[in-house]
């Protein structure tokens, strides 16, 4: 199918102006297609650039949008790269969620979370906005904030309602779920996250991640598991 041109979407928000009753025609700003066009452009220019070195300009550009049609979807540059982390959040924790809906043994649910988890935080693009919002976090304080609040759930929530059922079934022994799920995933990113973020190893291997996340499950279950629970 061929891409919606610029020209041919504007061309819709007119109709949608002059025809108010809309005939199935969608409200500026609320065309889907158009806002993942965006945010795809937008993307791949702040993979290349800072967020101060970034401009819309750029970002029209990469998008094949009008300025015109880009304001009509994000305010400003801070609200368009919220909303490209809240995107990509919400593709990390849809995956991880996947991890832990199945009937699998715990220590199984445990090493797909995990390995999905560790895999998307210590990637390229998550460290280069991690590492963006800490180099503007003094002048822009609002931005941490959004960045860290864009979505309702994150690895912990998803982590902590399954242990919520866990303990529920009897399969774990744990008194605070909100600790242990902070606990289990510090366990199986320890060494790696603050070195990618800090430049310190330009990635993890496979064969790293997945040391890391049995042995987060073997500290992991040795307290909380329903044997040591019974101690």
């Amino acid at each position: 199918m061929a891409p919606v041109t610029d020209t041919e979407h504007e061309n819709s928000l007119h109709d949608q102006q002059e025809h108010p009753s809309g005939g199935g025609r969608r409200a500026a700003g609320a065309d889907p297609v158009k806002r993942e066009q965006i945010l795809d452009g937008a993307k791949r220019v702040f993979m290349r650039s800072s967020f101060d070195a970034a401009s819309m300009n750029d970002i029209t550009r990469e998008a094949g949008v009008s300025k015109g049609t880009l304001y009509v979807y994000f305010e400003n540059k801070e609200d368009l790269f919220t909303a490209l982390i809240a995107r990509e959040r919400n593709i990390i924790v849809n995956s991880v969620k996947q991890s832990l809906n199945g009937n699998e043994p715990v220590e199984e649910a445990l090493h797909a979370f995990g390995v999905k988890l560790v895999t998307s935080i210590t990637s390229d693009y998550t460290i280069r906005a991690m590492r963006t919002v800490l180099g503007v976090i003094d002048r822009m304080p609002r931005l941490a904030q959004r960045f860290f609040t864009a979505t309702p759930e994150n690895g912990y929530t998803v982590l902590k309602a399954y242990f919520d059922q866990q303990v529920s079934a009897g399969t774990l022994s744990i008194e605070d779920t909100e600790t242990a799920a902070k606990q289990f995933i510090d366990l199986a990113m320890a060494g790696m996250f603050k070195g990618r973020l800090f430049g310190m190893c330009d990635s993890v291997s496979d064969e790293s991640i997945e040391k890391n996340v049995r042995s987060a499950i073997r500290v992991f279950l040795a307290a909380y598991g329903k044997e040591a629970g019974a101690k």
